[in-house]
């Protein structure tokens, strides 16, 4: 028989692992899947290219003993954004209560979810479901959402293919049915270096990269023609952002490289190939060309740094409506953030977010929740399983 633990003795053991995004969370995950080992919930690992770092998925069986078609999924990411350069009142990796707050980095980012979600474990083991009930907890979602994608290939591969998913990302336990995607995507642009008095012999990187920050632009502003009226999205339009550019040596040589990175933020409305497309057709027909007209060796490469769906609403939606009435809100909500949503959208569960904390302390210092919001998340996960019982998704 496994330890039982509560939510609150949870977040101080995952807070208490600076799994920082740019280092390993491997500590953390064994610490979960020890746990899990103490009830005898089977689980499985995908691992990052370098192997540093694991997304963790587990299984409590349906009483039937079904593990792989149908049932839920909770999911949370088990990385927290850097603490450095930030000032903290108290160690970010202990948790510290002060009146009815918990501070501490996670705490609402999202490792109060995880520890909501791990504390129903041992009721779970005794008393399981009529569907299976599955955890996810990923790596590298600070990172643009890089780490879920194996996780869930590793589940197509098994043939696992559970019904719906919740997302615990903190929305103070709100129900968010769509938010915006992400895509990053950099260039990497050669020039050929020449002396300023002599710019017939040299290319500028960074005039061909001029180029490219109006074309971004020109996208930007065609996105104003597509708004959406009474939207929760702020701005209610996709946007595009020029967020980075390195380049140049001096002002009297003309630059021979340049690297730019830019963010689309895409609404669930829009089409990223379409607006990627445009920019990519100004590269392909009037900067490359214009590079290698002037010298063979001076070029452009685009490289996609990351790529994260929009999570879309959908009306069919089940666990949408079944999450509406017990958390007793009236309608879903969108948010302008990303997340891993869209990722379990896209691979056919319905999905939806809703977990404790606010997402105006994510990432921010002194970050905390409030002890409220793990009470609140834990009596949902409760409501939500006895109407598994009673056959809500299949049951």
């Amino acid at each position: 028989m496994g330890e039982s633990l509560t939510a609150r003795a949870l977040l101080d053991r995952l807070v208490a692992f600076p799994s920082v995004s740019s280092d390993s969370n491997l500590d953390l995950i064994r610490f979960i899947g020890d746990y899990l080992d103490g009830w005898g919930v089977p689980w499985r690992l995908s691992r990052s290219v370098d192997g540093h770092k694991a997304n963790l998925f587990a299984t409590i069986p349906a009483t039937s003993g079904e593990t792989r078609r149908g049932g839920l999924v909770l999911s949370g990411h088990t990385d927290v954004v850097p603490v450095a350069s930030q000032t903290w009142s108290s160690d970010p990796f202990t948790v510290t209560e002060r009146g009815t707050r918990l501070y501490g980095r996670g705490t609402s980012d999202m490792k109060g979810f995880c520890a909501v979600a791990l504390a129903q474990v041992p009721a779970l083991v005794k008393n399981p479901l009529p569907v299976p009930l599955h955890f996810a907890f990923s790596c590298d979602e600070e990172t643009g959402c890089q780490g879920v994608p194996s996780l869930l290939a590793d589940l197509l591969a098994e043939g696992i293919a559970p019904r719906a998913a919740i997302i615990g990302e903190p929305t103070l336990m709100q129900v968010v049915n769509s938010h915006k995607g992400c895509y990053v995507v950099e260039a990497l642009i050669t020039g050929i270096p020449a002396h300023s008095s002599q710019p017939h012999r040299g290319v500028s990187a960074i005039s061909a990269a001029a180029k490219l920050i109006a074309a971004i632009e020109r996208e930007d502003a065609a996105t104003l023609t597509r708004q959406a009226a009474n939207s929760d999205f702020e701005p209610p339009r996709s946007s595009l952002t020029v967020g980075m550019i390195q380049g140049g040596t001096a002002t009297n040589i003309i630059p021979g490289f340049c690297r730019l990175a830019w963010d689309l933020r895409l609404a669930p409305w829009d089409r990223a190939e379409d607006i990627l497309g445009r920019i990519y057709k100004v590269v392909d027909e009037e900067i490359r060309p214009g590079l290698k007209a002037q010298h063979p060796d001076a070029d452009i490469e685009i490289r996609p740094i990351a790529t994260v769906p929009p999570l879309r609403p959908d009306p069919a939606s089940a666990i949408e409506r079944l999450t509406l009435a017990l958390t007793g809100h009236n309608r879903a909500i969108a948010v302008s953030y990303a997340t891993e949503a869209g990722l379990f959208q896209q691979d056919g569960m319905d999905t939806i977010i809703c977990g404790p904390g606010s997402i105006d302390q994510a990432h921010q210092p002194d970050e905390f929740i409030e002890a409220s919001e793990l009470v609140a998340c834990d009596a949902f996960l409760g409501k939500l399983f006895e109407k598994l019982r009673n056959g809500a998704l299949g049951g």
